[in-house]
């Protein structure tokens, strides 16, 4: 048995609702970076993370209510889903400690190796397979994605070396929590379920450590602050991982994860108009990389058929 007959979303492209669904995911992800930025002087960045995942918990379980969704009924996902979000809450570890000691550019690259650890996965795990020529086109998002942040710089050591390898860590983290839910149990659950796991059980996790790096607010958050951190948690994690849970569970993991090298270039944009960063004289050669090597990820195999199935056109949110 081939490995299409085993995963038959490997061998289509997306169809054109699921490429809509990540253009908007990845624009907010984007986005999320500056929103991160903008409220640190008010609120550290662990803290940022605990209360965003405190903050979803509440959007997840009325959205749940609101569909029907038995959030909390005896279905065989609960050893999968605990994993998921032990995977969920020390990815946001690994790479808050390691902004700490890399640069935010560097960091935005290196998480982005998350693609490449999905594809190996996929190939492992889910019998996804991947053509020379769409590992042709992760490298060439990925080079482009290195063209528009500015690396590899000259003022490096060992110091950022290891932020480097901590982010990279969060990277694969966040490919293997993909991967958990699109090959266990979690995959017949609603994405409501695969992610209340993940929210709830990174609570604790973001919370102790924020505790055990000494993290405190300082100040009132202001109302700026205050309406980032909602933005952060009821449209990033409560809203966007939600919608991106449901696509993993009906789509490729490795296609729909090489989109995901377009968040960073949104960044770069939205640092441009919000925070008056210069953008790079390459950057529009970057973007052309990027896009390039995503028609290489999503271009349709001639051998394999595309059949015309409505259900293809069917993503859950």
């Amino acid at each position: 048995m081939s490995s299409d007959e085993i995963n038959p979303s490997s061998g289509r492209p997306l169809p054109p609702a699921a490429v809509a669904w990540m253009l908007m995911l990845c624009l907010s992800w984007g986005f999320n970076q500056i929103a991160v930025k903008l409220a640190l002087p008010d609120v550290p960045p662990m803290l940022q993370a605990t209360i965003r995942s405190a903050g979803a918990l509440p959007v997840l379980l009325l959205i749940a209510r609101l569909r029907g969704v038995k959030m909390f009924e005896r279905d065989g996902t609960l050893g999968a889903g605990l994993f998921a979000g032990l995977l969920f809450g020390l990815e946001f570890v690994l790479l808050f400690q390691g902004l700490k000691l890399t640069s935010a550019s560097r960091a935005v690259v290196f998480l982005y190796t998350a693609p490449f650890f999905v594809a190996l996965g996929s190939y492992q795990f889910l019998g996804e397979r991947l053509r020379a020529s769409q590992w042709g086109g992760l490298a060439l998002s990925f080079a482009g994605v290195a063209l528009a942040i500015g690396v590899p710089q000259a003022d490096v050591d060992a110091r950022v070396l290891l932020g480097d390898l901590l982010v990279v860590g969060g990277g694969a983290l966040w490919a293997a929590t993909t991967l958990v839910v699109k090959g266990t149990a979690l995959l017949q659950a609603p994405p409501e379920k695969a992610l209340g796991y993940q929210v709830a059980v990174s609570v604790p996790i973001l919370g102790f450590a924020a505790w055990s790096w000494g993290e405190t607010l300082t100040r009132v958050p202001g109302p700026l602050a205050l309406s980032l951190l909602a933005y952060q948690a009821i449209w990033v994690v409560g809203l966007t991982f939600l919608i991106w849970f449901g696509l993993v569970k009906t789509h490729s993991a490795s296609k729909l994860s090489a989109f995901t090298f377009i968040t960073p270039l949104f960044g770069v944009v939205a640092s441009y108009f919000i925070l008056h960063e210069t953008p790079t004289p390459v950057f529009g050669a970057a973007a052309l990389l990027v896009i390039a090597g995503l028609y290489l990820v999503n271009r349709p195999d001639p051998a394999i058929p595309v059949p015309n199935d409505p259900l293809l056109n069917v993503t859950k949110t």
